[in-house]
């Protein structure tokens, strides 16, 4: 008979640290987090877009209007996805990121031009716009051309011509190259992005994004300065921000190695040996106006800053350099030096030179108050720089960091259940695979032990949009999804094939030509209907109409032969790619797919493509939604489980957390669950003999949320619960589950 019945009383968080018969928290789980002290699955996730560029190094998101624009910054530059408030979107948008014209290049001269110097004429071609240039033809071909209006907007790499109206009226066949421009983004693999974004008072009247390149992700003390790129936030062209405003602009771009941060109405840029920098308010142009300032705060970098509440002072801000936290506030004074008055705008504070960060990711703000990675561990401030208190898995994050990677390492939050996250690369992955959560609400620590969903490279946490996004770390590579036969013309983007299931857009097309890298754009099915003739054992038919026949169409018809589709078309003649079978008489019809590629074919023929799947590409995913990992009409289950503290009697049985010296072994009898739960659940019994012994775990036990008890023969000297979820639709919060056991055997 059973001589007692317990709950469950282990206490909330996973402890990592520390031996497991010393835990008295849970002390294993995968995506599970803790609310009202019990473990419950945290949410599934959902696919934004799957072809976003990666890895992702930054995101952005602004709202506005019932959608959110999603900034995604990747290695070679920035693309926007536009979603609505339920996630739904139409796909990825690049940001073109010029800048003014400074060199240019090879001229190719054309032919049959007027002999003549031509001023002010506009260029045309390329990405940008706005350059207007002097152009000399000399010998009825244009023999120079320099730029006097530098324009805005332009790649290195673009080609510009002009019109022969506007030299001279005659000619054709002149361009030229970029070769340089000013300010241009620098593609790298070491990009980490910072985004702000405010309104332009004093200027455009537009609201602006500002982001910025840092090529900080291998060193965060790395000192490469790079540019600020501004733009309407609603537009696809950003441009370097430079000082061509006020009343003495001096024309400089607006390069630094750290980042941005605005704290309204002023943008703050930051770098190298503390340098902190300020446009005058409300204008991001303007960096001579009398509030506008440049000084050195710090003598290591500046890595990261965040708008604080200012009160009086506001605005103010927070800048963590390398080994010091430093706060800016706006207080104008005025000092009299040698019977002259002089307005000082901003007040620097150090308020610790003691200090250190992990990665300029890792700080985030959470109701006013500010947390962060140092190099050893977990701080915050909140009026003071504090150690957070984590005695669950301080060791298991900074023991297992990939710390050659340690600029990877980012936050994120959870403010409906009060987590703070930190994704991080562990072990000699390069990318983030784990990450360790703070429980603020509940104070407590835990981790996503290794669980997909944590493998993720940026993030935004939700405001407008009630969803967390975060970007996935998983590449695509390119490899071979199909082969099929297509129909290409001759400077053509048409081309035509069978009816397929697996074609789908951005696809590349690897065929015969087919220009390199060309892609499918658009996906459209065609058909046609008509009456036709041809003999038993032919190749050919006629057909009353050939009206919407085209090559590569599948026929169907009363003596059409197996598969047969169309190879070409000749009035009303049509030759196809299988013998008929038998006369043929009657109606017939054709279907097939009309494709338009991104590039036009330089042949016409018939011949076999590859399509193939688009490399390095990424998820970008909407978190917190549902119980399942989501892409489109696809769902898979995700896994969560967790494991009790030790509950055998030599560890005071599963009601009590000291030992009482009673030497049984804890026999289980009964399991009565107590779940809110969706789907099937397992638990397993594990334990094992004495605290450093190989571990004994049962077959599962499934059960239900109909399952009013388990029963059960299972004993361990020192026994621990494992509780899995793991199907479609599987959810769980714990109540109090009660445990029927007995003593067991005397001795171990």
């Amino acid at each position: 008979m059973t001589k007692k019945v317990f709950a469950i009383d282990t206490m909330p968080g996973i402890q990592r640290d520390g031996t497991v018969f010393d835990a008295n928290c849970y002390n294993d789980g995968k995506w599970v987090r803790f609310q009202r002290g019990r473990p419950r699955k945290i949410a599934g996730y959902r696919a934004i877009v799957t072809d976003a560029h990666g890895y992702s190094r930054g995101i952005y998101v602004n709202s506005v209007d019932g959608f959110n624009q999603v900034f995604n910054g990747y290695n070679n530059g920035l693309e926007v996805v536009v979603i609505d408030n339920n996630g739904i979107g139409a796909g990825t948008n690049q940001l073109n990121l010029g800048a003014p014209i400074l060199t240019l290049g090879a001229i190719t001269g054309g032919s049959a031009y007027t002999n003549g110097t031509y001023t002010a004429v506009p260029l045309t071609g390329g990405t940008g716009s706005g350059a207007l240039a002097t152009i000399v033809v000399a010998g009825n071909v244009v023999s120079t051309v320099t730029v006097t209006t530098f324009g805005t907007y332009y790649q290195v790499g673009d080609v510009l011509s002009a019109t022969a109206a506007s030299i001279g009226g005659t000619g054709s066949g002149f361009s030229v190259l970029i070769a340089t421009t000013n300010g241009e983004f620098i593609q790298s693999d070491n990009n980490l992005w910072q985004f702000d974004s405010m309104f332009d008072s004093q200027g455009s009247g537009n609201q602006l994004l500002f982001a910025h390149a840092g090529q900080n992700l291998a060193q965060i003390d790395a000192i490469v300065n790079t540019s600020v790129f501004a733009g309407p936030i609603s537009g696809l062209n950003m441009a370097p921000l430079a000082d061509t405003a006020g009343t003495a602009p001096t024309g400089d771009l607006i390069e630094v190695s750290g980042g941005l941060v605005v704290l309204h109405p002023y943008l703050f840029v930051y770098g190298d040996n503390g340098l902190l920098k300020n446009c005058t308010a409300g204008n991001p142009l303007n960096w001579n106006g009398a509030d506008a300032n440049e000084t050195n705060v710090s003598s290591t970098k500046i890595v990261k800053g965040l708008p604080v509440r200012g009160g009086s002072n506001a605005p103010s801000g927070l800048f963590w350099s390398l080994d010091s936290l430093i706060r800016v506030s706006y207080a104008p004074t005025t000092v009299t030096v040698g019977g002259n008055p002089q307005t000082f705008y901003w007040r620097y504070d150090i308020i610790t030179s003691q200090s250190s960060i992990l990665s300029s990711q890792s700080v985030i703000e959470y109701d006013g108050i500010y947390y962060w990675c140092g190099v050893d561990r977990f701080l915050l401030y909140n009026g003071v720089v504090k150690e957070i208190k984590n005695t669950f898995n301080q060791n298991y994050f900074f023991d297992n960091l990939n710390y050659q990677q340690r600029q990877k390492v980012w936050a994120q939050k959870v403010p409906r259940f009060g987590e703070i996250w930190w994704f991080f690369p562990s072990g000699d992955s390069e990318e983030c695979n784990d990450a360790v959560i703070y429980n603020i609400r509940e104070d407590v620590w835990y981790d996503a032990g290794g669980a997909l969903g944590a493998y993720r490279t940026a993030g935004y946490f939700s405001q407008v949009f009630k969803y967390p996004i975060n970007a996935g770390e998983d590449l695509t590579v390119q490899e071979t999804l199909f082969t099929a036969d297509i129909a290409t013309t001759n400077a053509s983007a048409v081309m035509t094939m069978s009816v397929n299931n697996q074609i789908a857009f951005g696809q590349l097309i690897v065929a015969t030509g087919v220009p390199t890298n060309a892609y499918v754009s658009t996906i459209v099915a065609n058909s046609a209907a008509t009456t036709a003739t041809g003999s038993s054992s032919a190749s050919t038919i006629v057909v009353a109409s050939a009206t919407g026949i085209l090559r590569n169409q599948l026929v169907i018809g009363t003596g059409i032969g197996t598969s047969a589709t169309v190879v070409s078309i000749a009035g009303t003649t049509i030759t196809l790619s299988v013998a008929n079978s038998g006369a043929v008489s009657g109606a017939v019809s054709f279907s097939g797919t009309t494709v338009t590629m991104s590039a036009a074919a330089t042949a016409t023929a018939i011949v076999s493509a590859n399509f193939q799947s688009v490399p390095d590409r990424i998820t970008l995913w909407q978190h917190e939604i549902g119980t399942d990992e989501v892409i489109f009409d696809s769902a898979s289950a995700i896994e969560s489980s967790f494991q009790t503290s030790d509950l055998g009697w030599v560890q005071g049985g599963p009601a009590q957390s000291s030992p009482v010296g009673d030497n049984y072994w804890l026999h289980l009898e009964r399991i009565e669950p107590d779940f809110i739960m969706s789907g099937e659940m397992t638990f397993q019994v594990t334990g094992r003999t004495f605290a450093q012994a190989e571990d004994v775990t049962s077959d599962p036990y499934v059960f239900d949320s109909d399952t009013k008890k388990i029963d059960l023969r299972e004993q361990r000297r020192e026994l621990r619960l494992i509780f899995t979820s793991n199907v479609q639709g599987g959810n769980y919060q714990l109540g109090k589950v009660l445990l029927s056991a007995n003593v067991g055997d005397v001795r171990p």
